[in-house]
């Protein structure tokens, strides 16, 4: 019992600060930091603890989650030091809270005997970072979205207190599609690199690498479709979350599909 203690009491700050971001209240910017920063501390070694096991790596869907929504989580608490994005702390903790409560409460054992691999650890380590910036954006796309509503007085589920100018969320929202835009094409070369040294095979055709090369094309066509024709709110948000939902499908959807339906 005592070990769920640590996984709650990182839940528990990620919910509270954002909790009073969506309950209007004022919080001092330092606090906010310093809380959130405690927090990724704890994850961080809760992850590192649960990670790295004897025998290799233990990559479950749980572990990769939550691996990912800590990532995501300190990009907003890095990005947070330049820009003003507290309103970003109700859309990017919740999620973290739930996963690191996803962590402890499914501790299955999926081990990467091949883990030590330089060239595996390398493309991990940007596959990791590319899925995590385009989460960002995507939670990012959403809160346009919810400002977008409340710019025109729509009816929304998401009210929040205030909104930054929606051309500087739009501007801030291709950065991040361009950063991770490059990881994940390098996250794919990567993958080509390491499949054919470790399966003797440059590249696998199966449903992961499908869709990882359909998000890769759409988010292709996004960038170019702004510097081309300049896309911008609704049409951006749209290929944003449609590229971060395919990209969900080639590697959430496919370890679910192995570890949940198939057991391997």
């Amino acid at each position: 019992m005592l070990d769920f203690l640590p996984y709650l009491l990182t839940a528990a700050i990620y919910t509270t600060v954002a909790a009073l971001y969506w309950r209007r209240t004022a919080i001092a910017t330092p606090w906010s930091q310093t809380a959130v920063c405690t927090a990724l501390a704890i994850h961080g070694w809760l992850l590192y603890r649960s990670l790295f096991v004897a025998g290799g790596m233990n990559l479950g869907l749980a572990n990769a989650l939550s691996a990912i929504f800590w990532l995501t989580a300190l990009i907003y608490w890095i990005a947070n030091l330049r820009h003003d994005l507290h309103r970003l702390q109700a859309f990017v903790l919740p999620p973290a809270a739930l996963f690191v409560l996803l962590q402890w409460a499914l501790p299955e054992s999926h081990v990467l005997t091949y883990a030590g691999e330089p060239l595996f650890r390398l493309h991990l380590a940007i596959a990791f970072a590319a899925y995590s910036l385009f989460t960002f954006a995507a939670l990012h796309a959403l809160l346009m979205a919810a400002a977008e509503r409340a710019l025109h007085r729509k009816p929304s589920l998401i009210r929040l207190p205030d909104f930054p100018p929606l051309i500087s969320m739009e501007n801030l929202l291709f950065q991040i599609i361009t950063a991770g835009f490059l990881l994940l094409t390098l996250t794919l070369a990567s993958g080509v690199l390491f499949s054919e040294q470790l399966f003797h095979k440059a590249f696998q055709f199966n449903h992961k690498t499908v869709f990882a090369f359909i998000s890769w094309l759409i988010f292709a066509a996004l960038l170019f479709g702004r510097w081309k024709h300049g896309w911008r709110g609704r049409t951006a948000i749209r290929w944003t979350l449609s590229g971060f939902g395919v990209l969900l499908l080639a590697y959430v959807g496919s370890k679910f599909v192995l570890e949940f339906i198939l057991h391997r």
